[in-house]
């Protein structure tokens, strides 16, 4: 029988499809799954660390018990059993509210695109800290807005150059990650949330708040969040379960007005009709079935020794014209590197040497920002951290000789 060879087909593409980039993160983690590279390029949990046993029993649990109602459709809203243990974990932290104001997403990442979908149409502005987190930067491109780009500088984004972007452009959101932020691992300091949310007050500018960094801090006392500050409103707050249970199971959730809520769970009903009935049954059986928070402690034990072991490590190996973030939690470095080396260059070197990270010029909403890379230091024990650093260093070295 012949093959039928298809001619080329010219598509007719959406045209936000013209600003929708692919992910650099994505498509360098395809060369970072290697087994010979030491990956300091994705966002990703040690995966020795995940309480196996604990999700494990969890799911058992519900199949045992809830076979039936866990294998069936379910509310867009989510399972209330889980919004409610949220909603008692968000009061703890200082937010206000209570189960019908939380919404169970498919990972915060869904929460990002719906917040979007909702609220940008094509044109409308978006500030952003610059460099900002890289998928939400597509998300509000996939909109069709405006980026407008905030310096920031080791206590945030500045906020003298919010107000005047919202003078200027009159953006219909504010997005922030406070803690920790990604890339640079940088936060918000509490004198400038409170600008921030004074800010969102005055010209009535809703906060995005994507947390999902918060609870892994290593060292220094745990700031508000601009949702616990929020008393009209405002802020839409964004977390998740990836970095401290499991991103496999892809349970994020929003916490924000009742008007908001009710915008988004008509925004999700079309996307996927409702985040996994099962996954959400086992995630209150596995958060309910051992100590969340000693887990939680223990992560930022590990997490912070690599930490250290990164930043030791970096004071040894690269040279003294490179320059980087002292993050008091989260998961990345920031490091600047001097103005010729290119970071898509030094990667291109160090994949040589078997070691990966993430080139910094994609985190940024304009370009020239090319001599910056984001290193991640929780997925590797620090030996393998010490030996990769030491790479990427000679690498440079060579580079700058």
């Amino acid at each position: 029988m012949a093959t039928t060879i298809l001619e080329p087909r010219h598509y007719q593409f959406a045209s936000r499809m013209l600003k929708m980039k692919s992910s650099a993160v994505r498509e360098i983690l395809k060369i970072a799954e290697r087994p010979d590279i030491i990956s300091f390029a994705g966002g990703l949990p040690a995966p020795e660390l995940f309480p196996v046993d604990v999700i494990a029993r969890a799911h058992a649990e519900v199949f045992a018990q809830e076979g039936a109602a866990a294998l069936q459709y379910s509310t867009t809203e989510g399972w209330r059993p889980l919004r409610e243990w949220i909603a008692a974990r968000m009061n703890f932290r200082g937010i206000q509210t209570v189960a019908d104001r939380v919404l169970i997403t498919s990972g915060s990442q869904q929460g990002i695109d719906l917040v979007g979908k909702v609220f940008l149409e094509p044109g409308d502005s978006v500030v952003v800290e610059n460099p900002s987190y890289l998928s939400a930067l597509q998300c509000f491109s996939g909109y069709e807005a405006s980026l407008i780009g905030i310096d920031s500088d080791n206590e945030g984004m500045c906020i003298d150059q919010v107000e005047q972007a919202i003078e200027r452009a009159r953006p219909k959101l504010i997005y922030v990650v406070a803690d920790f932020q990604n890339p640079k691992g940088t936060s918000l300091s509490s004198e400038r949330r409170a600008q921030l949310i004074e800010l969102s007050r005055l010209f009535q500018v809703p906060i995005l708040e994507d947390d999902p960094y918060g609870d892994l801090r290593y060292r220094g006392e745990r700031p508000l969040t601009l949702a616990a500050m929020d008393r009209h409103g405002l802020v839409i707050y964004i977390s998740t379960f990836s970095k401290t249970l499991s991103p496999g199971m892809r349970i994020g959730w929003v916490v924000a007005s009742d008007e908001i809520i009710h915008a988004l769970i008509i925004a999700k009903q079309p996307a996927d009709l409702h985040t996994s009935t099962i996954e959400q049954r086992a995630a209150v059986r596995a958060v309910a079935g051992f100590d969340f928070d000693g887990h939680i402690a223990g992560l930022c034990q590990v997490y912070g020794d690599r930490c250290d072991t990164m930043l030791d490590a970096l004071e040894r190996y690269f040279p003294a014209e490179t320059r980087w973030t002292h993050p008091e939690g989260g998961l990345f470095l920031w490091i600047e590197l001097p103005e010729t080396i290119r970071g898509e260059d030094l990667l291109e070197d160090s994949l040589r040497e078997h070691v990966a990270f993430v080139p910094g010029g994609p985190f940024f909403v304009d370009e020239g920002h090319d001599n910056f890379i984001r290193l991640n230091f929780s997925n590797r024990p620090s030996e393998i951290i010490e030996e990769g650093v030491k790479r990427i260093g000679a690498v440079l070295k060579r580079r700058l000789a």
